[in-house]
């Protein structure tokens, strides 16, 4: 088995995430490793075919990630996580977690799964996504 030096952990503040970062850290204590958390700002995206909707407001994706980063912080705070490894990103989630887990030169993804079934199986998810195209090991933690 691997001694993981470098964990990351991606997280979107869902009501599962302490389940998530209580692994984590877990994992991180055990190996005596190093602990980083990601969360990924997804780009808001309106079709030109719905503009009867109105229109977003100016600054929206720069407020979502600044109450990102504040909650981010927070989070990585309670979890012992440093300052300068909670990172946020804006872009799509499985891309922004492989890109950083490979600069920071991750050993371990950890990630939340909610075990899709049916459709949503088939169509895929993130978790699944970045397992796949992850150059190093996942755990993805069952989440209700």
């Amino acid at each position: 088995m691997t001694d993981y030096k470098r964990v990351l952990v991606a997280v979107d503040f869902g009501e599962e995430v302490e389940a998530i970062c209580e692994r984590a850290r877990d994992i991180s204590r055990r190996y005596h490793a190093e602990l980083a958390m990601i969360h990924v700002v997804e780009p808001l995206v309106v079709e030109p075919a719905y503009d009867v909707l109105p229109s977003l407001p100016a600054g929206l994706e720069g407020e979502m990630e600044h109450h990102a980063r504040k909650q981010l912080l927070k989070l990585g705070d309670s979890y012992g996580v440093a300052q300068d490894h909670c990172w946020i990103e804006v872009g799509s989630t499985k891309t922004e977690v492989l890109r950083k887990a490979e600069e920071w030169g991750a050993d371990l993804i950890l990630l939340g799964s909610h075990g899709r079934h049916g459709v949503e199986l088939l169509l895929g998810s993130t978790a699944n996504a970045v397992l796949h195209g992850a150059r190093c090991d996942v755990l993805a933690v069952r989440v209700k």
